[in-house]
Parts: C-alpha cells; structure tokens; sequence
C-alpha cells in the first residue's frame, strides 16, 4: 500500500479492504452480472478494475462469453467502454455511450441500448424500472465500481470530476470497489450530493439560485458492502477539443447576437440566465464565443463544464457554475488543478438527479443550447439516429433542458462535409427521420447563415422563416419548393396545417443512398 493510499483513505476499518493487484478482483465476477460504475461523459470512471476484467477475457479468448449489462450515467472512458465492446463484454447498456466500437455493437445488434433522458435515468434505477427480472430487488446491481478521490474517517466517499448517477448506483449496489485515484486532488468540498426519495415520499428540492446547496460534500454508503480498495494513478482520458472553425464561430456570433436582442427587448436581464450548453466542439465555441460578448455576470446550470467555460471564468465574465461533470481537454485539467482554491469555490457537482432536473431547469429559467443531427422545417429534432436507424451517442440530457428552459436553442451547421458533395449533407430536413424533440419544444435555430425565432408561430410560418434564415444557401430553394408544392396540395385536400407529401418526404435521404447527395433534382 502507498503512503498516498494510506493518507487517502481515513477510515481505519476500510484499510483491510486494500487490495494491490486488481487482477485478483477477476473471479469475483460472473457472466451476466448487473455492473454499475461511476462516471459521466468519460470522467470520474473506474480504470483500473475494468482494464482487468478485459484483460482476463482478452487473455482467456472470452469474448462474448463474459457479459455484462452495464449502467452507468453517461459515457466512460475509450479504453473501458470502448475496449468492452470491441471484446463483446457488454449485453445491455444503459442510458448513454460515446465511441465507435460500443455503437458498433449497438447497431450490429450485439448490444442491448437502452437510450434515456438522464433526468429519468437513475430515478428509474431506484424504481426497480430496468432490474425486473432481478431475484434481489433490494441491491439488484452485483457490483458497483466507483472511482473516489478520498474516503473520510466516517466511511463517506469523495467523488472524482463526476457524480453522475453514482449515489443511485451505490444504493442499488450489492457489493462496492472503490478505486482511489491518488493522482488526482482530492475533491473534497466540491460536491453537493443529494439523493431524493422516491415518491410519495420526495420532498422539494430547495435551490433557487445555482449556487445553493442542499446535499453533502461526502456519499455516504454501507461500509459492511465494500469488498475491495484499489489504488488507481491513471487520468481521465478525455482528449483535446477540434479548433474552432469559421462556420462554428458565425454560429457563436449569430447566437450572440440573438441574446443582445432578448436584452434589448427586456425579455432576458443583462446578466442572461443560468447557460446550459450540450457537449463537443460547436457547443465549446458558442460558449467561447461569449467571451466577446457585453454579457457579464454569467452564471452556468448544466450537465457538463467544458474547457469553454474555464474560458469564461479566466475572461471573469462567469461568477459560477452548477453541473455533474467537469470534462476538460488534458490542457483544460491542467489549468483547472493549477488554480484549484479559485475554481472549487465557483463549482459545484451534483448528482444528474439534480443537474437536469426539469422543476429546477424551469423555475432557474434555464437557456438551454444543443446540437443535434438535423432538425426539420417545422421544427422537429433528431440528436441520436442517422438516417432514422444507425444510433450514434444518444440522447443524453438535451431533452431534460430543451422541454423546460425558457429558451430553447439548437445550433448546428446548415450542412455538414459528405465524401461525394462538396456542398455537404442538409442539416435541415423537410420531416427528420428520427424524432428526439418535438416541434413543441424548440424555440430558436441556429445556423452560421442566420437565426430563426420561432417562438408564437404557426407550422407554416415556421417553415417559412427557417427556410429563409438558417438553410444552406444549395439547399434553400429545394426546400422552400418541397414547402410551397405541398402547400399548394393540402390546402386543396383541407389538411394544411403541417403540409408534407409522404410520398416524397424522404426522397433526399434517399438520393444520399443512392447518389451520395442530399440535393436532388426535383421533388
């Protein structure tokens, strides 16, 4: 045992639990086991136990004859997650995932995916909703791994970068292995961990601004289920961020501009409201793009903290931010630890139950922003299925923030690159094929070639202004002859309140497949 180990686990009675090689941990584990892990968009995951567990198939040429149903509350790291799948260790999956090899396996048929609002997630966990056929209801989960940064002399658990749905997982969980990450800081004092109870016992959540706390720094848990302690030395395994383009930062500068104008209107106060915003690189540009802005005072309620908002922190244009999960490039975590005093006091890290919960997301009057696959003239949206079919990611917590913020946007480029167009794929649609959120639900698009507020308008004018302000200038006139030719048909046939032709209405998806272009001749 290290001295370091021994310095971070505090509670005397948990030294006896230490064990040095994760190897021996191996036969603990047995084909169909319900396996939960700490974790959250591929920080504050276990590393070493699980690069064990694939070890042990890979070695003993197990593949497929090892497998787990795996729930954790967002994605791991590649070489935990992706590795898994690429060794066929993973039966079902829940409720969010990210790399090539585990969506290989899910559209291949291999891997059972489960793809849920991760408000709902854990909730559903404690519910017993994904565990029926379980014969111990009470702590269904066989094995929950946790990543910890420290455990206090009560026995209680400081988190890593991420809390996710860890608290529930723990709850649920039969037997626990901790594995203590001694490279990183202890994060003591940055969590506020909450865990509600079920109904119709639950109580109000009681934060009114987002930096308000209603939880303990700590997790605590039932010692008597701890089997095993694990020292761990490697970092989160997050990668860099792709640099800004010029399409990405015209979407910044028109998102920006559409806020001035809330401003102006008095619909939004000077200081905005708490920011929400969807991961990866179009996501980190918006936000950077803030730091241009007149906009100070910001504060931040969301799923993830990104190195775009360390931007925001260092440009002193955000006083705090409220998330689950602090993802950052090796770059970004290197700042972030540099000045550890000054950003564990403007952070704060809650469990997912409470980082997208919709009440708070609404009555915060949160502004929500995310990026989808494509959305459609009339407003629908697709986050997750190309093609109505192939799952990338999932769905993630976009619903959670986009059906209850007081504003909710969604930025993409109007078309993304393809091998056979130079022009690239439409990202705006006459109908998705694939609905994650409804034309209920979306307020304002955003592309680099302009903004459609959409807010009090009806399907037709909606199609008209986002047509006009945010299409690709190729694809403008495909889709405003798709939109005026079916006008013209339903309101002869009295059904034009949403014109679309079924029997054309996809006919761009399918000039892609045959053709490798979105940009059809004609209709």
């Amino acid at each position: 045992m290290s001295s370091l180990l021994k310095e971070r686990v505090k509670c005397a009675s948990l030294l006896k639990k230490v064990v040095t090689h994760p190897r021996d941990l191996v036969s603990l584990f047995k084909h169909g086991d319900y396996i939960g892990m700490s974790g959250f968009t591929g920080v504050g995951y276990p590393k070493v136990v699980p690069q064990a567990l694939a070890d042990h198939v890979q070695e003993n040429k197990l593949e497929g004859k090892m497998k787990f149903n795996l729930f954790v509350g967002a994605s791991l790291g590649a070489e935990v997650e992706d590795r898994w799948a690429k060794l066929d260790m993973i039966d079902r999956r829940y409720p969010h995932q990210v790399g090539k090899n585990i969506q290989k396996g899910i559209n291949e048929g291999r891997i059972r995916f489960s793809d849920q609002h991760l408000s709902m997630f854990s909730q559903n966990l404690t519910y017993g909703f994904y565990t029926k056929e379980c014969a111990n209801q009470k702590s269904p989960i066989n094995y929950a791994i946790i990543e910890a940064t420290e455990i206090k002399e009560d026995g209680s658990i400081i988190l890593a970068a991420s809390v996710g749905a860890t608290p529930e997982i723990l709850h649920m969980a039969d037997k626990i292995i901790i594995e203590v990450n001694t490279a990183l800081p202890s994060f003591d004092g940055i969590h506020d961990i909450h865990l509600p109870l079920d109904p119709p016992h639950r109580k109000p959540l009681m934060i009114e601004n987002v930096q308000d706390r209603i939880g303990t720094t700590g997790l605590k848990i039932d010692l008597s289920k701890v089997v095993a302690i694990v020292e761990s030395t490697k970092p989160d395994n997050t990668g860099g961020n792709a640099p800004e383009d010029e399409s990405s930062k015209q979407i910044a500068k028109n998102l920006t501009e559409f806020l001035i104008s809330e401003v102006d209107a008095k619909r939004l106060p000077k200081e905005l409201l708490p920011l929400q915003s969807g991961i990866g690189n179009i996501a980190n540009a918006v936000i950077s793009g803030l730091v241009e802005s007149p906009f100070e005072n910001l504060t931040v309620f969301t799923e993830v903290l990104q190195d775009c908002f360390i931007n925001l922190f260092e440009a002193n244009k955000l006083n705090f931010a409220s998330a689950t999960s602090v993802r950052l490039s090796e770059e970004g975590f290197k700042k972030f630890y540099a000045d550890w005093d000054n950003y564990k006091n403007k952070i704060v890290l809650r469990p997912q139950t409470i980082s997208n919960a919709p009440e708070l997301i609404r009555r915060l009057g949160v502004i929500a922003m995310n990026t989808p696959v494509e959305f459609d003239i009339y407003g629908h949206v697709n986050s997750t299925c190309v093609n109505g079919s192939r799952m990338i990611n999932g769905l993630g917590g976009s619903g959670d923030f986009l059906r209850n913020g007081k504003l909710s946007i969604m930025h993409t480029p109007a078309a993304r690159p393809s091998k056979n167009d130079p022009i690239g794929i439409t990202c705006i649609v006459p109908m998705v094929s694939h609905v994650d959120h409804t034309e209920h639900d979306l307020d304002v698009f955003v592309t680099e070639f302009g903004y459609a507020d959409v807010r009090g308008l009806c399907p037709r004018d909606r199609a008209k202004l986002i047509i006009e302000k945010c299409a690709h200038p190729e694809y403008k006139p495909i889709l405003l002859d798709y939109f005026e030719t079916n006008l013209k048909k339903c309101l002869k046939t009295s059904s034009a309140h949403q014109p679309h032709d079924l029997s054309t209405v996809f006919k761009m998806y399918q000039n892609l497949q045959e053709k490798g272009t979105m940009r059809i001749e004609h209709w």
